[in-house]
């Protein structure tokens, strides 16, 4: 039970306990990420690289609010339209990794979109957390 508490309940700046949430926050924003995704591509039949960018822009606003409210204890800067800034250039170096690798699996090695995308967020993932930890969520 206590480590349940940790987990969900205390603010904290153990680095693994913010990589768990940061796991679940970022499965989160994924899943509305992944929807937006299929959505537009399926759907209104937009090419599945600009679907998603739109994507990405909906996981970005439900990472951040989650992550400033539940992951990350401490914030490096005083000004919340600075600190959003900075998040999402991180966002976008990591918007910018998963076209390419999107792009790769799907154009150059024939994957399934959907599941390009899937590998894709995994290798950006890292990227996306480590960044943000020390950039912006460190003193």
């Amino acid at each position: 039970m206590k480590l349940i508490d940790k987990l969900v309940k205390n603010k904290t700046d153990d680095f693994k306990i913010q990589f768990a949430r940061y796991l679940i926050v970022g499965g989160i924003a994924f899943l509305f990420d992944f929807l937006t995704l299929f959505f537009f591509t399926e759907i209104i039949i937009l090419h599945y690289l600009i679907s998603n960018i739109l994507g990405f822009i909906v996981g970005l606003v439900i990472n951040y609010s989650l992550s400033i409210s539940w992951v990350f204890n401490k914030r490096t800067l005083g000004s919340k339209s600075a600190e959003f800034t900075v998040f999402a250039i991180i966002g976008i170096i990591g918007l910018a990794l998963n076209e390419l690798f999107l792009w790769i699996f799907t154009d150059a090695f024939g994957v399934y979109y959907l599941i390009s995308k899937l590998i894709a967020t995994l290798l950006v993932l890292i990227w996306n957390f480590v960044s943000r930890r020390f950039i912006l969520f460190t003193k």
